[in-house]
């Protein structure tokens, strides 16, 4: 791990090729009940094609990896029969790079934090989630996983249920969520149903290694 200040960011800066032998990152195999299904190591995603080639994204740091156990064990307990899934964890620097070489002066842009600032994605401590029923099956949540329309805007969600435009059972959906979540220490965001960061981003950004 390299010191000093790096691309504007004090806690230095990790290659992900090193991850894995670095104490304060987990695999996300080892985060108990929780199962994960990276979309952008595969095609599945909003560009269609794979994002992390040859990289190893399936990775969190520990203090998030508690909160994902400790947010699952409470999902559990208060709702048998479901569980978390991670759909995005540790998302390289490099990858958020050419990320925004594709949004930028885009609507989606609004979506993905401007490299130069750092996504808390790339020091391992936020997650995109969902939850999955009894069934395997992923919860209706009203919008799909990194849908950019103002329906997946957490923010507007009782807005959205007055009109109409999301359901009850869509809204009670990302409660159960966000409650989950919230128990583990993550908080989320306004404009992402799936997307909570774990810590104080400005400290994490200061104290953290960003992942290259």
């Amino acid at each position: 791990m390299s010191g000093g200040m790096i691309g504007g960011i004090s806690g230095g800066s990790l290659p992900v090729e090193a991850i894995a032998a670095h104490p304060d990152f987990r695999r996300l195999a080892s985060v108990k009940g929780v199962a994960h299904d990276l979309r952008y190591a595969g095609t599945n995603n909003f560009a269609g094609r794979v994002l992390y080639p040859g990289l190893d994204c399936a990775w969190i740091r520990r203090e998030a990896a508690e909160g994902l156990e400790a947010a699952a064990a409470w999902l559990a307990a208060q709702r048998p029969g479901h569980r978390l899934l991670v759909l995005d964890a540790l998302r390289p620097q490099r990858v958020q790079e050419a990320i925004w070489a594709d949004v930028a002066g885009t609507d989606m842009a609004h979506y993905f934090a401007e490299p130069v600032r750092g996504s808390i994605h790339s020091f391992g401590m936020a997650v995109d989630v969902t939850v999955l029923g009894p069934d395997g099956a992923e919860r209706d949540m009203g919008a799909g996983y990194d849908e950019m329309a103002l329906r997946s805007h957490a923010a507007l969600d009782a807005q959205h249920l007055a009109l109409g435009v999301l359901t009850a059972a869509q809204v009670a959906e990302r409660g159960w969520l966000y409650a989950a979540m919230a128990h583990g220490g993550f908080h989320g965001i306004p404009t992402e149903w799936w997307h909570f960061d774990h810590g104080d981003r400005e400290r994490v950004r200061r104290e953290f290694p960003r992942v290259l």
